[in-house]
């Protein structure tokens, strides 16, 4: 039976129901402040806990519950004789029931304008010393720390009077679970609070020892990159401004494992441009990437980069799209099309199209923070975010003929193009668009006969950009032979200079980065 009940909660939800049905059953009811009052409005009888400690609440209510006749009342092992012998000498009762939600730091910190004395504030103590206590006692106590645990643990209790240790250890768990991300969240607050005023959050980026990181549940997927996988998307706490975790879909059916993925990408890489630019993306790599002096060429542009590839992929654009742009986009199947924004007339175009997703991004967000994670098969690889480029005075021009001006502006196009697709990577450009991509190979050879044999005619004329150094001169003199009239790359290359007197023989311009952008 349970006698005695703890209850301090800042989340009120089913606290009268659940408390009214301990009541019922007998069970002595003591809380605090807030909760005791609620309960006390409703009619249910509250011992307050400063009659059990014998002791008022202080610090303007910071110490309350962190008292011996509490936590001894709560951590006693009822099988231990010498436990249950101690306590009743020292007057202690056991509290055989614990329930407890936290002060709500991450809603306090999500407010505009909240200061740090009023996130510390917000700390919560003494609730997670009680739930980690009842916890670790879970075999004698109950504890809950999710409302939607009320009705069935009143219940069982109803029907048989206790429930069974399994449960209890699922209880257990859920609140060691919960005050772990708890704590991680306010980790992770006060670091950003320490790095408040850097330029580049990157520069101070440390690699702690233990990392514990707090993310929450967006939502559950129907099924992850294969239906036979379950999957879910969680997000970062507070970081959702400006990324694919805090877009807002405004039309189309439910996202999929790899519709967030490859709309992901598609962000990033849309994000790299500040002149209207589209980006078609297919599988995590891009299809077609065009930038114009509005919105619609550049899309019409990406579009005829590559119109296959394009067809069931996702579009991304860095400006609102407008009417004329939607009429295009309507005319094949897409699976998603970003943007900042979509006037009205646009939006009642695309909902013509009932299954596809459009999601609205704040351009505006800063996303050039936090960390870059990958599991592995027993670990975790962590990384800063590739978000660094190189100044355009520090390009290294390696040949004998310079870029002329209009090959220079396709280099550094096709150079932010190539950091977005899979490595081995090789990107042809002409006049801002793509003309052909080779993606995710093995070698660099490969990457370079893929991307000329789509471009076809197109290759005569264009330049190459490549995610990483040539280690043989073969792509150079590929390169040239196809009339590649320009090279960016990172340079680095024991045989570099093989790769230079290639471009020097059929007078090809090439520039080093000094700067590698593999992405696997």
């Amino acid at each position: 039976m349970i006698k005695r009940a703890l209850i301090s909660v800042s989340n009120k939800e089913g606290l009268i129901e659940f408390a009214k049905g301990l009541s019922d059953l007998g069970t002595q009811i003591l809380s605090t402040g807030g909760t005791a009052k609620a309960l006390q409005d409703a009619g249910i009888k509250v011992t307050p806990v400063s009659d059990v400690t014998g002791f008022p609440e202080i610090l303007e209510g910071r110490v309350k519950t962190l008292h011996p006749k509490i936590h001894g009342g709560i951590l006693a092992k009822r099988d231990s004789e010498a436990h249950m012998q101690q306590i009743a000498e020292l007057g202690i009762e056991p509290i055989d029931l614990v329930a407890i939600n936290l002060y709500p730091f991450k809603e306090t910190i999500e407010k505009p304008g909240v200061t740090l004395e009023e996130a510390i504030e917000n700390i919560d103590i003494g609730g997670p010393s009680m739930l980690r206590s009842a916890a670790k006692n879970h075999k004698d106590v109950i504890v809950i720390v999710d409302p939607a645990d009320y009705e069935p643990v009143i219940q069982e209790l109803k029907e048989k009077g206790d429930i069974d240790i399994t449960k209890r250890m699922k209880l257990a768990c859920k609140v060691f679970k919960h005050t772990a991300h708890y704590d991680a969240l306010i980790s992770d607050y006060l670091e950003k609070q320490l790095l408040a005023g850097e330029k580049e959050t990157c520069k101070t980026v440390e690699f702690p020892n233990d990392l514990t990181l707090a993310y929450e549940k967006i939502q559950d997927l129907r099924y992850g990159e294969n239906p036979h996988q379950k999957a879910a998307f969680y997000g970062e706490i507070g970081r959702h401004q400006g990324t694919l975790a805090g877009a807002k879909q405004l039309w189309g059916k439910e996202l999929s494992f790899n519709n967030i993925n490859d709309a992901d990408a598609a962000l990033k890489a849309v994000k790299e441009f500040d002149i209207p630019t589209a980006v078609g993306l297919k599988h995590t790599n891009p299809c077609g990437v065009a930038s114009s002096d509005n919105i619609y060429d550049a899309y019409v542009k990406a579009y005829a980069a590559d119109p296959t590839s394009i067809f069931g992929g996702i579009v991304a654009l860095n400006r609102p799209v407008d009417a004329k742009t939607a009429q295009e986009l309507v005319k094949i199947f897409l699976e998603i099309v970003i943007a900042p924004a979509f006037e009205p007339e646009a939006l009642e175009i695309l909902k013509t199209k009932k299954n596809l997703r459009l999601l609205e991004v704040d351009f505006n967000g800063k996303t050039d923070f936090g960390l870059d994670m990958k599991k592995v098969s027993g670990g975790l690889l962590v990384q800063e975010l590739d978000t660094k480029d190189f100044n355009k005075e520090d390009l290294k021009v390696v040949t004998k003929r310079a870029p002329s001006e209009k090959e220079m502006q396709d280099l550094l196009f096709g150079w932010k193009v190539v950091k977005h697709v899979k490595s081995n990577a090789i990107v042809l450009a002409k006049d801002l668009v793509t003309v052909g991509i080779g993606a995710g190979q093995v070698n660099r050879i490969w990457p370079t006969e893929q991307s000329i044999a789509h471009a076809k005619d197109k290759a005569k004329g264009s330049v190459l950009a490549s995610d990483a150094f040539f280690p043989f001169s073969d792509v150079a003199e590929t390169a040239a032979k196809a009339g590649i009239t320009a090279i960016i790359q990172p340079g680095g290359s024991l045989r570099d200079e093989d790769s230079i007197q290639v471009c020097d023989k059929y007078n090809v311009a090439m520039v080093f980065t000094g700067m590698r952008h593999f992405k696997h």
